[in-house]
């Protein structure tokens, strides 16, 4: 049976991939940012519309054009999102804000527009829900909070959520992460091993990391199910981080913090 989806980030990455497989069979609208994948997600088979979810006028305008085209949605996958990087101490509470702005209130409107014809919330978190990683400490925090928010409208309203919690995946995201950050990490007085650690181990994530299919094959599945779980994990460093968690959080710490200290002896 032919269903409806919504795909925001369906440009790159998982929301590309996803989008590739669903397309065709089913009617699927296609978030973009930049006007240049227009005519791609056209000839693909999908409906685009423009989101930026930096800009929260363009969400209330892209849940106006997709109410407007249909009176169901079976399911909205929430995949775009950034990455903010860099020390805690040292990084503009600013974009710090911005971050959550992009992966977790953005989301969380779009959802509450949508909500009246929605079926199902797939949301793309990751494994760094499940604790404080250093260094990318916003990013951890705003995908902790989308699962916490989710959760409990889903716990509120009966809203079916579930959170694919993704480890390392080979996607665009890790050097736009570089990119976007680049200002920051070489900002970074007194992290100089830190620093350059980071920027390799992203530049090799984004090349080595699981392939994205394995995503799609997991969300693919999910959404087949009737009665699915809250939360799945893709790849064993997802599952190692889940079970980490379930630590003592000062067990977590010292973890963290032996790890550190392997880097620093470089300095």
């Amino acid at each position: 049976m032919k269903k409806t989806y919504v795909i925001t980030g369906s440009t790159s990455g998982i929301g590309k991939a996803l989008l590739k497989r669903l397309v065709g069979e089913n009617i699927v609208f296609a978030g973009y940012r930049n006007e240049k994948y227009v005519q791609e997600l056209e000839a693909m088979g999908a409906i685009p519309f423009y989101i930026d979810m930096a800009k929260k006028e363009t969400i209330a305008q892209a849940a106006a054009y997709i109410k407007s085209k249909t009176d169901k949605i079976d399911t909205l996958i929430n995949v775009a999102g950034c990455v903010v990087a860099g020390v805690v101490e040292q990084l503009p509470v600013e974009r710090i804000r911005d971050q959550f702005e992009v992966n977790t209130f953005s989301h969380l409107d779009l959802t509450q527009r949508l909500k009246p014809l929605l079926g199902r919330v797939i949301n793309i978190s990751s494994m760094s829900s499940f604790g404080i990683f250093p260094f990318v400490a916003p990013y951890c925090a705003s995908k902790r909070a989308m699962d916490i928010l989710f959760n409990a409208m889903a716990l509120e309203s009966g809203l079916d959520v579930i959170s694919i919690k993704p480890g390392v995946i080979a996607t665009p995201l890790w050097e736009k992460s570089i990119e976007a950050n680049k200002s920051s990490i070489e900002g970074c007085k007194g992290y100089d091993a830190e620093m350059k650690y980071m920027v390799a181990n992203a530049s090799k994530n984004g090349k080595k990391g699981l392939p994205v299919e394995k995503v799609v094959d997991l969300i693919v599945k999910v959404d087949a199910m009737k009665n699915p779980k809250p939360s799945y994990c893709v790849g064993c460093d997802a599952k190692v981080a889940e079970f980490v968690s379930k630590l003592p959080f000062d067990w977590q710490n010292r973890l963290v913090k032996f790890k550190l200290s392997k880097l620093r002896i470089t300095k």
